[in-house]
């Protein structure tokens, strides 16, 4: 029987979704996507799409260096080049096809404007290494943009050259370092203190400047123990790592006292920024009390996100630590701009430098591009459509599914666990990859740890509430079905994406990480 859904369609609940999957094609493709093989198992080894002129020289000047054998890659046309990377699209989610919820993970729209901007001449084609009278321009941007980055987080001082969010917390824990040494300290503070939900990053990168990492508890209400962190604070602690918003999508309640307990033990205060787009314009983390703070340009200020990067991890420091700050920075003379590069003179006291140059000026211009664009209000905005969106999530889904921390609301993300799903013999990991089949990327899975089976939903500031009730439309009805007991809709999926569910297991324990050709067959196997 026919019934109506949320959105005015009409729909059969406990349907199988057209069933190709017991009838599947001829050919392996479905439809307008097309199946073809590896780019490795194709026929082409002998072609070339362009053509070159016969070299000049033999290379015998390279010597050893000459190569004997063929260059081992595959020849494609023109075509043959441009199809393969269409279809290579066709095979993924994106943010430009709809939501992207992963938690913790802000996946939100780039602003077409801020690519444009990217593109100007003055910025794309310039060269660190040019002399700094003929980058003005340049290093005048990155002054407006620090500018704008200490005013929103309430610090004096930043460092621009971190390239990603754990390369921030690399230089935020070096900080602290260098200030734990000038006052002859570092010897005796070798603890850092990360609650139990932080983001993995940030234990590494303690254990990485030579910390031993204490584990801080977590309560029932999904936010740091005080009295646990009391407890563990001492002359023996060098810093503690709090993620605020937490990874739970909660804001910190007790972060003031955070803050009073970690400076009278001594130590430093880093806060993760992953989450500031949720408290951006709301809330200054400098007021909190924070010493350090990383700012993922891509999560709070739409800065192209994954593909290995470039990404920029911007970290603002307070007075306290300022003066550690790595170099380079910008410095307005009066007269123009120049960039304090040495370990003398004004950067006397810094702690050295994280990358050859400046950092990634192409995200430098989009984040101020961003910026610009939004204004004060718009920024403030941002923060609070992000949280509006994730609150409307939750109390959508939350009479289907069952929220990790129920009572109040979250932050930008809602976190639910797999408590709604006991007695269906359906996992968390079954339920995402039958979101795959109604079109929809899954949200972070098992993560934070410290929740069961955990779905952590992001929807950011950028959805509209006809994509939000196009996502929560697809949520209730695979939830209604996991109740109604349709486990093969989700024990087999996902159905329709171009490649069937994997051996996870199998893969992990046994990879195969060098490709061979199969034999007698042009496809993967």
């Amino acid at each position: 029987m026919s019934t109506m859904n949320t959105v005015g369609r009409p729909t059969t609940p406990n349907t199988l979704p057209d069933n190709d999957y017991k009838h599947p094609t001829l050919t392996g493709g479905r439809g307008l996507l097309q199946d073809e093989a590896l780019i490795f198992e194709g026929e082409g080894w002998g072609k070339t799409g362009v053509d070159l002129p016969t070299p000049k020289t033999d290379g015998s000047d390279l010597g050893d260096l000459v190569r004997r054998d063929p260059i081992g890659l595959p020849g494609l046309s023109e075509p043959e080049a441009m199809r393969h990377y269409v279809r290579l699209s066709q095979k993924n989610h994106a943010i430009d096809l709809a939501i992207y919820p992963l938690g913790s993970c802000t996946m939100k729209h780039n602003p077409r404007l801020n690519e444009k901007m990217a593109r100007l001449a003055g910025f794309s084609d310039i060269h660190p290494l040019q002399p700094q009278s003929t980058v003005q321009g340049a290093l005048e941007l990155m002054d407006t943009l620090s500018h704008w980055l200490t005013t929103l987080t309430g610090m004096p001082a930043v460092a621009l050259s971190p390239k990603a969010g754990a390369h921030g917390e690399l230089c935020g824990l070096m900080a602290i370092r260098a200030a734990h040494e000038a006052k002859g300290e570092h010897e005796q503070r070798r603890k850092v203190l990360v609650p139990t939900s932080a983001h993995g990053t940030n234990p590494a990168t303690a254990a990485f400047v030579g910390y031993s990492v204490v584990e801080v508890a977590q309560t029932d209400d999904g936010r740091v123990d005080v009295a646990d962190l009391a407890s563990k604070l001492g002359p023996d602690v060098a810093a503690i790592m709090v993620t605020n918003p937490n990874t739970c999508g909660l804001f910190e309640r007790d972060i003031m006292e955070i803050s009073r307990l970690t400076h009278e033990a001594g130590a430093y205060f880093y806060c993760d920024g992953a989450n500031f787009n949720a408290i951006v314009g709301r809330v200054r983390p400098g007021d909190l009390g924070v010493d350090a703070m990383h700012i993922n340009l891509h999560k709070t200020f739409s800065t192209p996100h994954g593909g290995g990067g470039p990404g920029a991890g911007p970290v603002v420091l307070s007075e306290a630590l300022a003066p550690f700050a790595p170099a380079p920075w910008v410095v307005n003379t009066g007269d123009g701009y120049k960039l304090v590069e040495r370990e003398e003179d004004e950067a006397e006291q810094a702690f050295g430098r994280l990358c050859a140059f400046q950092g990634q000026m192409g995200m430098y211009v989009r984040a101020l591009s961003y910026m610009m664009s939004h204004g004060s209000d718009g920024l403030r905005q941002v923060a609070e459509d992000a949280v509006l969106n994730a609150n409307y999530i939750k109390a959508r889904l939350e009479d289907l599914m069952s929220p990790a921390f129920p009572d109040g609301p979250c932050m930008h993300e809602a976190l639910f666990d797999d408590e709604w799903l006991k007695g269906t013999d359906i996992t968390t990991l079954d339920f995402a990859k039958a979101m795959i089949d109604e079109g929809f990327h899954p949200m972070t899975m098992y993560f934070p740890l410290v929740v069961h089976g955990a779905m952590l939903i992001e929807p950011t500031e950028t959805e509209s509430k006809a994509e939000l009730d196009r996502f929560i439309h697809a949520m209730r009805l695979l939830a209604q079905a996991a109740k109604d007991g349709d486990v093969e809709r989700f024990k087999g999926a996902p159905f329709h994406a171009p490649m069937r569910r994997l051996d996870e297991t199998r893969a992990a324990r046994s990879p195969k990480l060098r490709w061979v050709k199969p034999e007698g067959s042009n496809h993967a196997a």
